[in-house]
Formats: C-alpha cells, sequence, structure tokens
C-alpha cells in the first residue's frame, strides 16, 4: 500500500512562485509564495522551487515516500514529456522541467503544464465547475484568457491554442490592432482593458449625464459600480460587454457544448451583474440545445493554478 500522503502544488508566475502543500485528496493544507528570480535566464527558478519544497517537507517531517509528486504550472507552451519550449517571461528557452526538476527532487514524480490551462483544471477539479463533467471557463483580466475541459481532460490543441477564447475575431471593422497584432479579437472588449476602452469611446460621443465623465482613472471596476447604481452610460457599456461575450460564448457552444461556463478574473469579482449581462445575449444567441447551459462564477481565485497542478498528479 502506497505510503503517500501529501502532494505539492506550483504555480509559477512572473514575480511570484506560489506554492501548495495538499493532501492526497486535494486539500489544500497550506501554501506560501517565494520570488520568481528571472535573472540570468531564470537560472535559479527551479532549484529556488526545490529547495523550498525540501524546506516545507523538513519544517513538516514529510519523507520523500509520503510525497506523491509535485504538480507544476509554467507560463508557457509545455511538449510532451514536460519540457517547456520557451518562456518569455521566466527567461526560459527550451527547459525540460519534468525531468530538471525531479532530479533535483532525488527522484520525485513531477507533472508539468500550462499556467492557464491548469488553472481551468484546478477551477474545474474544486472550484466552480466542480460536479459537471465538462467546462468552459472565461478569465476576464487585463486580457480574456480561457480554458477547456472535457471529460476531465485539457482540451490544449494541435498547436496549443485551443482555448486561446480571447483571441476569437468579433468585430472584423475593428481599427485598432490588437496585443496579438490581429483586429477585432474578444479581448479587445470583453477585458478590464477593453471594457475601460469601450467606456472611452462611448463617452466621446455621449449626452448623457454619467459619472463616468471626467473620470482619469476609468476602469471596469468603475463602469460596472457605475451600472449598478443605474448610471445609463454604465449601463450601456455592461450591455455592450455582455452582447459581445455572450454571442461569442454561443458561438463556442455550437463546437465545445460544456456543461457549464465558469467566468473568472477580476472582472468577475462585480458579481451577479457580469454573468447576467452575459447570459442574457448567450440564450438570445446560442444553439436550441445549448440555451439552459449555466454560468458560474470562479472559486478558487488566485490558487486555482496550485490546485490544478495537484490534479495533474491525480489524473
Amino acid at each position: 500500500m502506497s505510503k503517500a500522503k501529501y502532494a505539492f502544488g506550483i504555480d509559477v508566475g512572473g514575480t511570484t512562485v506560489k506554492c501548495g502543500l495538499f493532501d492526497a485528496e486535494g486539500e489544500l493544507l497550506e501554501k506560501w509564495e517565494i520570488p520568481t528570480r528571472t535573472e540570468d535566464n531564470g537560472r535559479s527558478i527551479l532549484p529556488d522551487i526545490a529547495q523550498t519544497i525540501k524546506d516545507k517537507a523538513a519544517e513538516k517531517k514529510i519523507s520523500k515516500e509520503e510525497v506523491l509528486g509535485v504538480g507544476i504550472d509554467v507560463p508557457g507552451p509545455v511538449l510532451e514529456g514536460g519540457v517547456v519550449n520557451i518562456c518569455v517571461n521566466l527567461g526560459w528557452g527550451v527547459v525540460n522541467v519534468k525531468d530538471d526538476l525531479s532530479e533535483m527532487l532525488g527522484g520525485v514524480r513531477v507533472e508539468v503544464g500550462n499556467d492557464a490551462n491548469v488553472a481551468a483544471l484546478g477551477e474545474y477539479w474544486k472550484g466552480g465547475g466542480q460536479g459537471f463533467s465538462s467546462m468552459v471557463i472565461v478569465t476576464l483580466g487585463t486580457g480574456v484568457g480561457g480554458g477547456i475541459i472535457i471529460d476531465g481532460k485539457i482540451l490544449s490543441g494541435f498547436h496549443g491554442a485551443g482555448a486561446e477564447i480571447g483571441h476569437m475575431t468579433v468585430n472584423y471593422d475593428e481599427a485598432d490592432v490588437c496585443n496579438c497584432g490581429r483586429k477585432g479579437c474578444l479581448e479587445q472588449y470583453a477585458s478590464a482593458t477593453g471594457i475601460t476602452r469601450m467606456a472611452h469611446r462611448r463617452l466621446a460621443k455621449n449626452r448623457k449625464k454619467t459619472v463616468l465623465e471626467n473620470n482619469d482613472e476609468l476602469s471596469a471596476k468603475k463602469v460596472f459600480d457605475a451600472a449598478k447604481d443605474g448610471d445609463a452610460v454604465a449601463l450601456e457599456v455592461v450591455d455592450d460587454f455582455g452582447r459581445i461575450l455572450g454571442r461569442a460564448l454561443a458561438n463556442l457552444a455550437v463546437v465545445v457544448d460544456p456543461e457549464v461556463y465558469v467566468i473568472g478574473g477580476g472582472v468577475s469579482k462585480a458579481g451577479q451583474i457580469v454573468l447576467d449581462a452575459i447570459e442574457k445575449y448567450y440564450k438570445d444567441a446560442a444553439f436550441h440545445s445549448c440555451k439552459t447551459t449555466p454560468f458560474r462564477t470562479a472559486k478558487l481565485g488566485n490558487d486555482a493554478g496550485m490546485y490544478g497542478a495537484v490534479k495533474l498528479l491525480l489524473g
């Protein structure tokens, strides 16, 4: 009988590495952070992670035999065998994270995944998608991220672009260029920056009185707060946001047909008004058999990556 009682979930970001100690059933026992040292092409990142795992195991008197393994996500594409193919934010070229980290830990099992996909897996397992067999998560932050889980498996696609929801083209008449180099991407309208951009555009031609006027620090949060208070212009911006994202997800439904949509990221913190805006237009545009797909808010926040990394180990 296996002695494994613990697992480590590691979420590698460009600034910090989030670390979690879990039991074998996936309960988070403790979490902490260490800085991501990206200098010298990120040479110290894996040794730092190995050392903090060793230190925590020593502190908790956990033997190597009691460790099921280490799950880790990274902000870049992950190839077969746990090889990471260029992580710009970390300064890495081609790095065999799976083998290198395992060797540093004395042969402990290591599983590696892309950060967005792994966070989606975490939400599916222990968050907003818990209890469903398939899920699409849409993360509304500075950009628009996504993750697709089908029967418990990450759908990443042949080129790793299977869940790049933010770069669906939703406006072929857009003049401004998206960060990806194309025009009219969903990210240009449904992200926090996109919502602010739509608000500025509407204010430029607005004749209605609004609290959004003369606001040098206009933000998506301020737009949603004003909409909750009944501000007419803010409500129009929220309606634009819901129409664009809701229709985009209706189009996605006839390809993926998930059991649930989970909405996460900073924008989702505005609450029910976000789900209502999306769902209104989703139901109007969706194929008849997909109209009743529920919408949920993500629950794990910044911990999703750690949970998903552990789920990589558990299968």
